[in-house]
């Protein structure tokens, strides 16, 4: 997966992340995979169905590396 752009979210509380996240996408080109790496526990659950409900698409399942979530999502 090429990844166009990678946010770092890190140490940002909700509901931060979610925002950042729609920011970053909304300035994307359809099309481009946006990663997203955050360590706020609640991110896990909240970042993805919140940008989902907001019509982007998750490109596969959180991932969680030590305090790190990853996040990859399809702008458009």
């Amino acid at each position: 997966m090429d990844i166009n752009l990678s946010l770092d979210v890190r140490g940002e509380s909700c509901p931060y992340p979610v925002i950042y996240t729609l920011e970053a996408l909304e300035d994307m080109e359809k099309g481009e995979i946006l990663q997203v790496v955050a360590d706020c526990p609640a991110s896990f659950k909240n970042v993805p169905e919140e940008v989902v409900k907001h019509g982007y698409k998750l490109m596969k399942d959180p991932e969680k590396k030590g305090r790190d979530l990853y996040f990859y999502f399809l702008a458009g």
